[in-house]
């Protein structure tokens, strides 16, 4: 995708509306069992199917799964650079129209992401611009979680 400046809406749009497809998958990241406890730590969510590998092992995925917010806090890494958006002197995350998790991402596995630029509006202070997210389990064909994002743009 050729870059477009943030507060260009009608050019944003056109982007948009010029494919249904995702782009291509950005960089991965390995999902360890130390990530996933360091996070429990945080969170405080120290359910066995997150923390427990030797009873996960006889869970229903067989071992021990990543938390779906564990996945989703990692967006900034796993999109970086994919949507080609300038000019903007800051860049804020303003929420989420839907968050779904669809697949577990197992530990020891990596997670990629692909993106696609939905719309753009503006907005008095900046422009409003919304994408749809998917990640994957490197390899999977069905995302692990997917998430129409919404960030803003300001000049």
């Amino acid at each position: 995708m050729t870059e477009l400046r943030y507060d260009n809406i009608d050019a944003l749009n056109e982007a948009a509306a010029a494919t249904d497809e995702f782009g291509e998958f950005g960089e991965s990241v390995e999902i360890t069992q130390e990530m996933i406890d360091i996070f429990a730590n945080i969170t405080g969510d120290h359910q066995w199917i997150h923390v427990d590998p030797e009873r996960a092992k006889a869970g229903p995925f067989g071992g021990t799964i990543a938390h779906g917010f564990l996945t989703l806090s990692l967006l900034p890494k796993l999109v970086l650079g994919q949507l080609p958006i300038t000019g903007f002197r800051n860049v804020i995350n303003y929420g989420a129209d839907t968050l779904r998790f669809i697949a577990p991402v197992p530990t020891g596995s990596k997670v990629h992401a692909k993106v696609r630029l939905l719309n753009a509006i503006k907005k008095d202070a900046g422009t409003l611009v919304k994408t749809s997210v998917a990640v994957h389990v490197v390899g999977e064909d069905k995302p692990s979680l997917l998430y129409r994002m919404l960030t803003f743009y300001m000049g």
